[in-house]
């Protein structure tokens, strides 16, 4: 029951995101977003390894870990009077 409700908990992460995403919620630029998949993908890729699932540990594992950089890139500041974003 545990396993189902985390599973859920994680999907629920990953669709989130992608939903907020594409209704425009939020914006790659949002920490959030990353966060939510990273999360999400994460609780997946546990369930997975704790099933023995191998392909989806892996397709899950990925999801996670491809969600990092997206974490750790610096944020641009927010509102009209930030300035441009320089690399």
């Amino acid at each position: 029951m545990l396993h189902q409700l985390i599973g859920i908990v994680g999907a629920l992460l990953v669709l989130g995101a992608y939903l907020a995403l594409q209704r425009g919620w939020l914006t790659l630029e949002q920490r959030v977003y990353h966060l939510m998949n990273f999360v999400g993908a994460g609780l997946l890729a546990w369930i997975a390894a704790t099933e023995r699932q191998v392909g989806l540990t892996l397709v899950e594992g990925a999801w996670a870990l491809l969600s990092v950089p997206g974490l750790l890139r610096p944020q641009r500041p927010q509102g009209p009077s930030a300035p441009p974003f320089v690399r």
